[in-house]
């Protein structure tokens, strides 16, 4: 019975995987919204008209459009309405210092180009360690969130993404931490535990927006219960756009986080 209880537990080897490129190009994986030719004008008004969080917008100085991925949800409304102009990708938005940067064009845009789980957790170490000689602590707040992007943020501990291997972990109190990973879009009844939380964290500490919600209020907008995004509240060092955005570009965020921290 020992012999079988272990085999069960232990018997299928190590089940961190050190690269998971592959996961991110699942075709089943409900990604970001990408354009695939320039819209019409009938189109643009349609796409604007039908886009919940109005992440969709029109640049009159050159007739293109534009997608706020720090408002996307990836609902898919706008893949419906236009499929010649516009889709949903297997692929996640990423992260960025500055909203300006998290917003996508119908003209050509240069794509970043892409690196393995293993590949930014290992730079992400090594960055850590140069700068710190120790760990990476960090303080998750949720203010206001509907929970999704903590699903994401607590699969981070789990063994297939095990991110205590390159030098992260969570804790309790805002007083241990380095980096602030915020969630929500700052409800009116959480600003001052949020304002409170920040301030209690010691300097140098970094700020990231975690998902739709915390770059811009997401699907519940700028309204008289929330502030639309936690930048209205304290500062915003880092945005990761995605309702909810997956493990592997929480873990992008922090690397880009880390690289603008100075000591």
């Amino acid at each position: 019975m020992i012999k079988s209880a272990r085999k069960g537990i232990v018997g299928n080897g190590i089940e961190t995987i050190k690269n998971l490129a592959n996961s991110l190009s699942s075709k089943n994986y409900h990604g970001s919204a990408i354009f695939t030719a320039e819209p019409t004008n009938d189109q643009r008004k349609t796409l604007e008209d039908i886009c919940p969080t109005k992440a969709l917008f029109s640049i009159k100085e050159n007739s293109a459009m534009g997608l706020d991925n720090g408002k996307c949800i990836m609902c898919g409304y706008c893949s419906e309405a236009a499929p010649q102009t516009i889709k949903i990708s297997n692929k996640p938005a990423t992260p960025a210092k500055m909203k300006s940067q998290i917003i996508d064009y119908s003209s050509p845009q240069t794509l970043p180009s892409e690196k393995s789980y293993d590949q930014i957790g290992n730079e992400l170490k090594e960055k850590i360690q140069k700068m710190f000689g120790r760990s990476l602590a960090i303080r998750q707040v949720d203010a206001g969130s509907c929970n999704g992007c903590e699903i994401e943020i607590a699969a981070l501990n789990n063994p297939i993404y095990d991110i205590e291997r390159f030098g992260i972990h969570f804790v309790a109190s805002p007083r241990h931490a380095d980096v602030l990973l915020v969630t929500g879009p700052a409800s009116r009844n959480m600003t001052i535990a949020l304002l409170r939380t920040y301030e209690a964290t010691p300097d140098p500490k970094i700020v990231i927006a975690v998902g739709a919600c915390a770059c811009s209020g997401g699907i519940f907008g700028d309204t008289y219960a929330t502030t639309g995004g936690i930048d209205k509240v304290v500062p915003v060092d880092v945005y990761i756009p995605g309702c909810p955005p997956r493990p592997e570009i929480l873990l992008q965020g922090l690397l880009l986080a880390v690289n603008r921290m100075k000591i």
